[in-house]
């Protein structure tokens, strides 16, 4: 009985072995890699530079009359060649068909990037801010709200440590004026 069973064992490797795709598989060669940088990345990824930080301080400024009259702050932080968002407000139900609803977005939005292009660090901002207008003799209950919307982008050379105007737009409804400012810092 053992005899077969020894001799049962060495038949089934046998047939295991003669088997294609039954057998051990060797391990995968492993890729050729380049040296890595003194930050562990390797230059064949596109990493030769210092991976790089910055702080981001936005302002949106209302001015009516040459007086600032109303000043929003936001801050965020990011790394270069990667975006940073910042959005804040109320999703709005507006009915659009019998029963059915849209939501609209009312508040602020921010996106900004730094990046490089050309050997030149520059900065992309992306600005959106809405809120309810209330219009003469429209009631708070209407169905259907008006919104005001100001919507301000734009690339510039990256400014560091000093206040940049990205934008300014004058309000069609009134004397007021709307800026969107930018300060960066350098954090390493």
């Amino acid at each position: 009985m053992r005899k077969s069973t020894i001799l049962l064992a060495v038949c089934l490797g046998w047939t295991m072995l003669s088997v294609p795709g039954a057998s051990a598989q060797e391990p995968a060669p492993k890729p050729a890699t380049q040296p890595e940088t003194s930050e562990g990345k390797t230059k064949s990824q596109g990493w030769d530079k210092p991976l790089e930080e910055y702080h981001l301080d936005f302002s949106i400024n209302e001015i009516e009359d040459g007086k600032k009259i109303n000043s929003r702050q936001y801050s965020t932080n990011l790394f270069t060649n990667e975006g940073s968002e910042i959005k804040i407000g109320t999703r709005v139900p507006v009915e659009s068909k019998e029963g059915e609803f849209q939501y609209l977005d009312v508040g602020t939005s921010l996106f900004a990037r730094v990046g490089e292009t050309r050997g030149q660090t520059e900065l992309t901002v992306r600005a959106e801010t809405s809120s309810f207008a209330m219009p003469e003799g429209m009631e708070k209950r209407d169905l259907h709200p008006m919104i005001r919307q100001l919507k301000m982008g734009g690339t510039v050379l990256l400014p560091l440590t000093k206040t940049v105007v990205i934008g300014s737009a004058d309000d069609p409804n009134s004397k007021r004026q709307f800026q969107l400012e930018v300060t960066v810092t350098k954090l390493r």
